[in-house]
């Protein structure tokens, strides 16, 4: 990201909830081209509903804009052209192959409901295996893969769906650290293309501090504070979101690896 980054994604004072509770209170944030921002807080402070308003699964009221155009006047398929979604793992999916869980990732772009699929639609889906190194899986079962190889499919899924902008709520949870580090690895490839941003809810805050080039921090569904790491994750606004102090627990728990190569 550069100071003369376009702005891919807008929201502008969003608030959201269940029911007539509202979770989310006037949220307000800018996406550039090239970034990857990272929503930081504690359990119910609202990350996921931010992430769940922005995309549209759920009723908001403010204003969410992509590329300049609302979300809420674009249908379902427009959406799904310009934004995706990566969660954490689910224990609920088809028996499909690699390949036919990827190929979900196409429907947006299908011309008509029985459209057929297109040469293109072959390089796209090819590509997206290839880019996280599961081409030589594409006919096994994903009833057959670990864990970490089944994200990997999905993340796949998510590249074939060609967006500009990946909303990612938590989908390092339940993954060991190869994993880990291998999905922020292929999210750091495709972010580096022009024309893409990310958006998304970490659990880790180390590995929060390693992706992100900046951080928004959520304190009970309001903006606590946003940029940089270092202007935005302080002290005083880490303690006051989690509600302990977080750089002396990470201190602590890390000390082990201080001064090791």
């Amino acid at each position: 990201m550069t100071p003369a980054s376009r702005s891919l994604l807008t929201v502008r004072e969003l608030s959201a909830g269940y029911g007539d509770f509202d979770v989310l209170e006037d949220v307000s944030l800018e996406l550039y081209e090239g970034e990857k921002l990272v929503v930081l807080g504690a359990n119910g402070c609202g990350k996921t509903t931010l992430i769940r308003a922005v995309s549209g699964l759920i009723p908001s009221r403010g204003e969410v804009r992509i590329l300049g155009d609302s979300v809420a006047r674009l249908s379902s398929r427009e959406r799904a052209r310009r934004m995706a979604v990566l969660g954490q793992l689910s224990a609920q999916w088809f028996s499909f192959t690699v390949e036919e869980t990827v190929r979900l990732g196409r429907y947006a772009h299908r011309s008509g409901l029985f459209g057929g699929w297109s040469r293109t639609e072959d390089e796209v889906v090819a590509l997206s295996l290839e880019a996280v190194g599961l081409a030589d899986l594409a006919r096994r079962p994903i009833t057959e893969l670990s864990g970490g190889q089944l994200q990997r499919v999905f993340l796949a899924r998510t590249f074939a769906q060609e967006p500009s902008v990946i909303l990612l709520d938590e989908p390092t949870n339940h993954l060991d650290l190869r994993y880990q580090e291998e999905l922020q690895i292929y999210l750091d490839r495709w972010v580096a293309e022009p024309g893409r941003a990310i958006c998304g809810v970490l659990h880790d805050l180390g590995l929060a501090a390693d992706f992100a080039d900046r951080v928004l921090i959520l304190d009970a569904g309001r903006v606590l504070a946003c940029g940089s790491w270092e202007e935005a994750a302080t002290d005083r606004n880490l303690e006051r979101a989690f509600g302990i102090n977080v750089t002396r627990l990470m201190r602590r728990r890390y000390a082990h690896w201080e001064g090791e190569g």
